[in-house]
């Protein structure tokens, strides 16, 4: 489904279904609950009432069910009736499913999904998914037609009726450009200034390693955040190199970088209050006679040495240099590194579940709820330095940037050598996302993390539903104005 555009209208308008084929999508309870009059005219007059109504009544989800309507240019799809504590309300991930495996084909296609006001974004989000932007397939070029596809969300519950396209604005601004001028360090300034992990990461490669940064500082801003992105570019391990099944499918390496790109320019699109600052740590950890080789010790930005025992564990040293510089040089009060980090993150969490590791136990429980309210899934991780971090001990060094043993929670003990660069005594708040697993499905990326930072900081964001899908309940809001002391570093959840 490469190469289609994808529009989110509050009306999708009317239209005979052999000329523009539909897909009605929802929970069963949520489809009962549609009334005909709303889809009558995208439906007549090849179906008619009676065949809806029982088109619905055939309907068994189990997770998921479909029945075409008229051949193959209808079709109505129930998502589960229920989900998990640790899944999202919205069953994203099956919203992606059944539109891959049940929007009819044709030019111009309409979705009508319906759903309760609370899961639209997270609804968005997984329609998107489904419609990857990039191919290089020769045949896509030659296409004379673009292929479009009309989404028109209707809202059961309290908020019932179609929703006001002004919500989902941040869905089609994402790609827009900001204007703002970014702060560059590179190739042999990262040396001079002391980034001694991106430098020794990038440093054999034919494009050279850089620090990149960009930065929003609104007025009235009380508290400044740092979204803190791996960017490797390419991974072959380096000198202690990736064989040739592991190797393939290592562009996705910058997975982190991409997230925190996406997300920050629909957060400024959409009005943040707040100071952000997007840091991005690129480098291709790359094989040449300049490359780090292992037993080479580097000095990071923190001022630590690290002894380099394996040098396919890159993405921590590049990381290690981006959170030191936001806590040293940008004044944050809350980092938030994401980075496809480890494999292990997919056998321990899985590969649709995110992993988060943090500083804060209110942080760590505010990462799952966002992951539920947008359908970027989160689980933590054991937060414990004083039993993992002795597994980068060193002799010569501060410390190794591999662990001497690899089944000792080695997602967990990569997230604490990031951390150990800013100090596990530091006051502010620090957020480790994991997310190697679900950042690909197949061969193709999914554009994890972008609807998570979202909605994380949804409160700091002036769109209402951003707001709407924001950890922070009322509740939380009225315990804070008591907390005094506490309330800028945690003010967002």
């Amino acid at each position: 489904m490469a190469n289609v555009g994808l529009q989110f209208q509050a009306s999708a308008g009317d239209a005979d279904p052999q000329s523009r084929p539909l897909l009605l999508l929802g929970q069963l309870h949520h489809l009962h609950r549609v009334p005909w009059s709303h889809v009558r005219g995208k439906l007549q007059p090849r179906v008619t009432e009676e065949l809806w109504q029982a088109a619905l009544s055939t309907l068994n989800p189990n997770p998921t069910d479909s029945c075409p309507l008229y051949l193959n240019y209808a079709t109505v799809a129930a998502l589960p009736c229920r989900v998990s504590r640790h899944n999202s309300p919205s069953a994203a991930h099956f919203i992606t499913r059944l539109v891959r495996t049940c929007l009819p084909p044709g030019v111009h296609r309409c979705i009508v999904m319906v759903c309760e006001q609370p899961e639209v974004f997270a609804s968005a989000c997984a329609l998107a998914r489904a419609f990857p932007l990039f191919t290089h397939r020769s045949g896509a070029s030659r296409r004379l037609e673009k292929k479009t596809v009309t989404v028109e969300f209707f809202l059961v519950g309290q908020d019932n009726g179609p929703v006001e396209v002004s919500t989902l604005q941040e869905i089609n601004k994402v790609g827009k450009e900001l204007g703002i001028v970014p702060t560059i360090i590179r190739d042999e300034e990262l040396k001079t200034r002391g980034f001694g992990g991106i430098y020794g990461v990038g440093k054999a490669a034919l494009h050279p390693p850089a620090l990149a940064v960009l930065s929003h500082t609104p007025e009235g801003a009380t508290q400044t955040i740092a979204w803190v992105g791996k960017g490797i570019v390419y991974d072959t391990g380096g000198l202690s190199i990736k064989g040739k099944t592991t190797m393939p499918g290592m562009k996705r390496d910058c997975g982190g970088a991409a997230a925190v790109l996406g997300a920050f320019r629909a957060a400024i699109k959409q009005g943040f209050k707040d100071n952000l600052h997007a840091v991005f740590c690129l480098a291709e950890n790359s094989v040449g006679p300049n490359a780090t080789r292992p037993d080479d010790i580097h000095l990071l930005y923190s001022g630590k040495t690290v002894e380099i025992n394996n040098t396919d564990a890159e993405g921590r040293l590049v990381l290690a240099d981006g959170v030191s510089y936001a806590c040293k040089d940008l004044g944050a009060d809350i980092i938030v590194d994401m980075a496809t980090l480890t494999g292990a993150q997919g056998i321990a969490t899985g590969k649709y579940h995110a992993a988060v590791l943090t500083n804060s136990a209110e942080w760590e429980a505010a990462c799952v709820k966002a992951g539920r309210k947008c359908g970027d899934l989160v689980h933590p991780l054991v937060y414990c330095p004083e039993l993992h971090f002795s597994e980068f001990t060193s002799a010569v060094a501060d410390m190794k940037n591999s662990v001497a043993d690899r089944d000792n929670s080695p997602s967990s003990c990569a997230g604490l050598f990031i951390a150990s660069h800013i100090g596990f005594d530091w006051p502010g708040v620090w957020v480790h996302l994991d997310i190697a697993a679900p950042v690909h499905a197949g061969e193709r990326a999914t554009g994890f993390g972008v609807a998570l930072l979202l909605a994380l900081f949804g409160r700091a964001s002036e769109d209402p539903l951003l707001n709407l899908v924001s950890p922070l309940g009322c509740e939380v809001d009225v315990e804070e104005e008591d907390m005094g002391r506490d309330s800028k570093r945690r003010r967002l959840v």
